[in-house]
């Protein structure tokens, strides 16, 4: 069978990925250009989903940090959230080298992927609801097209919510809880505390909380299917 090629290839392939200056949602554009006015060097674009598509985990964050991912280009890279996600994900195999806060720090994910629900930084990391479901298009090809995908790891409600929506859950079947884990179809969906820094400072998720949620996951997939 050939491939498709050329322009109706362009049309037809899913986009999982916002354009670079993607005008969907205004509010999000807007603060994107004073960005790039106020600090040229950033990234300050949509971020892109960090890992191969054919991971068995993904893991699927708020948004963008303003000094994290929206400066690195690379999702919670620069910013403490990551500090703690990527130590863990080394510790439980779903990554290898060492985590430097940059993109270009040779950390290579290892059967796991890492997205966002909104793929452009908030102001304040708050999106509206109706940014939320905007971007949420990009959630789920990005579900879609991982074909050997077992584990999503939600971060907080909103990651939670959005992935709901985006794999078809209604919210009462699958009602968010740190550590509840859910079934939708053939995928499992792990639920955690983000790992924000207000999150660790006031006790809301300690370390030893967020390394069990990843226990979980490895154990489950550690499983013949």
């Amino acid at each position: 069978m050939t491939a498709t090629r050329g322009p109706l290839a362009a049309v037809s392939r899913p986009i999982a990925e916002p354009d670079r200056d993607c005008p969907d949602c205004p509010r999000l554009a807007a603060f994107r250009r004073e960005q790039r006015l106020r600090e040229p060097l950033w990234h300050n674009a949509p971020v892109p989903s960090f890992g191969d598509d054919d991971a068995t985990l993904l893991i699927v964050g708020l948004a963008p940090g303003l000094q994290g991912a929206n400066r690195t280009g690379r999702p919670f890279t620069g910013d403490y959230a990551g500090d703690l996600l990527y130590a863990t994900l080394i510790e439980y195999g779903f990554a290898k080298g060492n985590y430097e806060a940059r993109p270009d720090d040779g950390l290579r994910l290892v059967r796991c992927r890492i997205s966002n629900a909104v793929r452009c930084v908030p102001p304040q990391n708050k999106p509206l609801p109706i940014e939320i479901n905007t971007c949420r298009r990009f959630l789920a090809t990005t579900i879609e097209t991982m074909p050997k995908l077992r584990a999503l790891v939600l971060l907080g409600r909103i990651a939670h919510d959005s992935t709901l929506k985006a794999v078809g859950l209604r919210a009462s079947q699958a009602p968010f809880g740190h550590g509840a884990v859910h079934q939708a179809g053939a995928l499992r969906l792990y639920d955690s505390y983000h790992c924000s820094r207000y999150n660790t400072n006031t006790g809301v998720l300690t370390p030893k909380m967020f390394h069990a949620v990843f226990a979980r996951v490895r154990a489950d997939l550690d499983q013949p299917n």
